[in-house]
């Protein structure tokens, strides 16, 4: 028997995996490119200069909600040789989610915390805040910001914002700046001309049962290896899966968690297709007829009918003969 600690310990050894994919190495080839390299063409903590006025460059990665674009940029920080640790044992970089109230001011208060600044008066001008931040950044040697959720941060004092993103890649100390957010965040970059040159675009791709469901199969078996479970043998557990998560890759992996989770509490000593119907009604709060992984025609179910975030760029096609 399976007591709720040895539960909660294997979903936490599991929750602490990362699933490698092409994703990783696009977005390394992302950020590798704004770094400097030595005359043996290792990699440094340096930001690259791309003017003769001393500017960086930065990356958008976009994806919608549930992609797992977090995960991913936050894995590659964390292990990146030149930026994990610097020669004082700290990281190279700083990272932040987006406040709420999302402003200008909340951003730089929040900002400033996570450079240890102490707490700084309610009553100091924003942009003041925003250039001790500036010097902060300079003086500990920093080389990339990186701002999650950034799209909610330019709901409000966009032209302010964009404003400072950009004087963050500009003159001494200028540091590499990564935006991770929805599409819109995108289509707010874009309306800036000068801000939108100095970024690359990293869009990540819904997934897909051609491309991605191998690789699926792989990660259900081991997480049930590492869980102690015998893995699921239902042939169309993948392509409901894929449906069940709009396509998304972070979204996957919590419905994987959560089926897992179901079996764990059941005691089951198989994984199966009933453990993800569970855990996805949980997590959606469907009725029995409109569950993914227990309806007959499942792909014809629209999961975001009443949503009123984007849709997925893409669907995959279900046929009957």
């Amino acid at each position: 028997m399976i007591g709720d600690t040895d539960n909660l310990r294997v979903l936490e050894d599991l929750n602490k995996l990362h699933i490698n994919t092409p994703r990783d190495a696009e977005f390394a080839s992302h950020l590798n490119r704004l770094l400097r390299r030595d005359e043996n063409g290792e990699i440094l903590a340096e930001a690259r200069k791309f003017t003769r006025t001393g500017e960086t460059r930065g990356i958008m990665v976009i994806d919608g909600a549930g992609g797992g674009k977090s995960t991913l940029i936050s894995h590659a920080l964390e292990t990146h040789p030149a930026l994990a640790k610097g020669a004082d044992g700290m990281p190279k970089y700083i990272s932040s989610l987006v406040p709420s109230p999302a402003t200008f001011k909340s951003m730089t208060e929040e900002l400033l915390d996570k450079s240890g600044y102490p707490e700084v008066s309610r009553r100091r001008e924003a942009w003041g805040m925003w250039k001790i931040f500036r010097s902060r950044l300079e003086s500990f040697g920093t080389t990339v910001l990186w701002i999650d959720e950034a799209h909610d941060l330019f709901c409000a004092d966009r032209n302010l914002i964009l404003r400072a993103v950009k004087t963050l890649m500009q003159g001494d100390g200028a540091v590499i700046v990564i935006l991770s957010g929805t599409e819109m965040l995108a289509e707010i970059v874009r309306s800036d001309p000068q801000v939108q040159r100095r970024f690359s675009t990293l869009y990540l791709p819904p997934v897909s049962v051609q491309t991605d469901g191998e690789q699926f199969r792989g990660v259900i078996d081991a997480y049930c290896a590492k869980a102690g479970l015998v893995p699921p043998v239902e042939s169309e557990l993948v392509d409901r899966l894929f449906h069940a998560s709009r396509y998304r890759f972070g979204r996957c992996v919590e419905n994987i968690m959560n089926a897992i989770e179901r079996a764990l509490i059941d005691e089951d000593e198989q994984l199966d297709i009933d453990h993800f119907a569970q855990g996805w009604a949980m997590q959606e709060g469907c009725v029995l007829g409109a569950n993914v992984f227990l309806a007959k025609e499942w792909w014809m179910i629209d999961l975001d009918r009443h949503e009123d975030e984007e849709q997925p760029t893409r669907r995959r096609k279900k046929k009957r003969v």
